[in-house]
Formats: structure tokens, C-alpha cells, sequence
């Protein structure tokens, strides 16, 4: 029976890098039963690639994709960029045994431009087929700023539309962030989707600070109600945004929460798997 891999989204647990370092945080993903992570917002220095390298080996967990911005996503920002560091960005694949890379956002400049996005994804574009010929494939994950308009168009689709080597990795949550439904956008882009992130959505507590009770704080903690959730602990259609996803030829399935609001992520994945285990996503922990 066809099934997918669910992993973790690395950047969900990357405060546990400097606590138990890249061996003992993969080593921990591990017996909470996960053999597959997607590595984002880890410093790729030699110390972690080879301890992830050695935990993927020992505790048999796949490296679904790597990281790696195109170009600084604001102007200055250190970080390694596939313009400026591309043969070490490979051989970090290589190293993993990873075939895919995943860029995570426009960069600031292109936001609010669609001439400048255009540009952007064309240039993606071009470092997407010469990622190919190394035999890796490049793939781009939405936020819910995609879903600006031009000319009565989402910039999501006019960058699906406009490419041609590069996929995606579609983001459950910020679809519904962005106002549309994730299953039916998941079906939209069948065929260009081997990665998806499994992110739940909820309301929140309204939290205004102590004291305080002017306009400006009233709006931003009104604003705040929206919150990130663990899988199943919020209102997406999880089942039917994975099964959307599987027939339109997703493998790999991350968790991905990009705050726990004060608890300890490991525990939020094992709240995540619970979940998924109970819709009947068990064996999809497995390799």
C-alpha cells in the first residue's frame, strides 16, 4: 500500500542543537519514533553535518532535504547562499545523502514587487536545473505572503506558472493563513509537491500585557490570536490535506511548528505523532 514518510522540520527543535548538540537532538527525534527529518536553520558547520551524518547512519533516519537560500533575504545577512556557496552546499547534500534542497522564503527586497519577485524565481529557476545536473532537485516553501495579488493573480501560482525546474513545498498552514483551503491547493499543484509541511492552525487565548489597554495593544494581541498548533490539536483537515498531498506525489510529510509557546518542543512532536498514529498514519513513521 503506497504511504508517505512523516519527519521533523528541524527548525522545529533547533534550540536543542546547542543543549544536546546535532547527534543527541537527531538521537532524541529518533526514540520518539522518527527516521526522517528535514534539516533548516541548523548551522551547517563540519561538527553538525558530521554528527547528523553519523545519527542518520546509527539510529536509521532518512535526511528528507536541506536548506539553502538562493541569496541573503535581507541585504547583509550572513548565512551560506547557493550564489556564493554552492559546491559546499552539494557536498553537504552529498555527505547526508539528501537529494533534495528547499529554499524557505523570498528574500525581503522581492516582497511587494512582482517585477522583482519575477526575477528572483527566474534566477531560482536557473540554479534549480544546475542543482539538477549534480542530482539534486530545488524546491520553494510558501508563507502566507504568496498570496498577494497581481493583475488578479496569487504570486504563488504566477511562480508555478513561470517555472519549470523548480517544485514546491507547500505549507498547510500558511495556505489557510493566506485564505484559501490547503486540500484543494494541494491538489492544485499535484506533480510539483515531493515535500509537504504538516502545521496545524488555531485560535489562541487573547494575551494583553499587564496594564495595558490602548488601541495599538489591543489590535496586535487581537492579531496574535492566531497561533500555530500542533498536528491535530487545530481545525485544518490534516487527513485530507496528506492524502491530497500522497496522490499528488508528496514522500515526505514534516511537522513543523514554528513556536510551542513555552513547551518543550520534543513534547509537542510526541503530541503531533500521537495524533497522526490515532488518524491511522502509524506506519508512516517507518522507513
Amino acid at each position: 500500500m503506497k504511504k508517505g514518510l512523516i519527519g521533523v522540520q528541524m527548525s522545529t527543535i533547533k534550540e536543542k542543537i546547542d543543549e544536546l548538540g546535532a547527534y543527541g537532538t537527531l538521537e532524541a527525534c529518533a526514540k520518539l519514533g522518527f527516521h526522517c527529518v528535514e534539516i533548516s536553520q541548523i548551522p551547517m558547520t563540519p561538527e553538525n553535518v558530521a554528527g547528523m551524518k553519523k545519527a542518520c547512519d546509527d539510529f536509521g533516519i532518512k535526511a528528507a532535504a536541506c536548506t539553502a537560500a538562493l541569496e541573503p533575504i535581507t541585504p547583509g545577512m550572513p548565512g551560506e547562499y547557493l550564489t556564493e556557496n554552492f559546491e559546499k552546499i552539494v557536498e553537504d547534500c552529498k555527505i547526508l545523502n539528501c537529494d533534495m534542497l528547499r529554499i524557505g522564503m523570498l528574500p525581503i527586497s522581492c516582497m511587494g514587487s512582482e517585477e522583482e519577485a519575477l526575477d528572483f524565481v527566474k534566477r531560482a529557476d536557473e540554479m534549480a536545473l544546475k542543482l539538477r545536473e549534480r542530482g539534486i532537485d530545488l524546491y520553494y516553501h510558501n508563507h502566507h505572503m504568496e498570496f498577494i495579488r497581481y493583475g488578479g493573480r496569487y504570486l504563488l501560482d504566477i511562480i508555478k506558472d513561470t517555472t519549470k525546474q523548480m517544485g514546491f513545498e507547500l505549507d498547510i498552514h500558511w495556505i489557510k493563513r493566506g485564505g484559501e483551503d490547503p486540500v484543494e491547493y494541494i491538489k492544485k499543484y499535484a506533480g510539483r509537491i515531493r515535500l509537504l509541511h504538516l502545521k496545524d492552525y488555531r485560535i489562541g487565548q487573547m494575551k494583553l500585557p499587564e496594564g495595558v489597554f490602548d488601541s495599538a495593544s489591543f489590535m496586535q494581541a487581537f492579531a496574535n490570536m492566531v497561533e500555530f498548533a500542533e498536528v491535530g490539536e487545530g481545525t485544518l483537515p490534516i487527513k485530507e490535506c496528506m492524502e491530497a498531498g500522497l496522490a499528488g506525489g508528496s514522500e515526505y510529510f514534516l511537522i513543523e511548528q514554528d513556536n510551542t509557546y513555552g513547551r518543550d518542543p520534543f513534547e509537542s512532536l510526541r503530541i503531533s505523532k500521537e495524533h497522526l498514529t490515532e488518524m491511522g498514519y502509524g506506519n508512516w513513521f517507518e522507513l
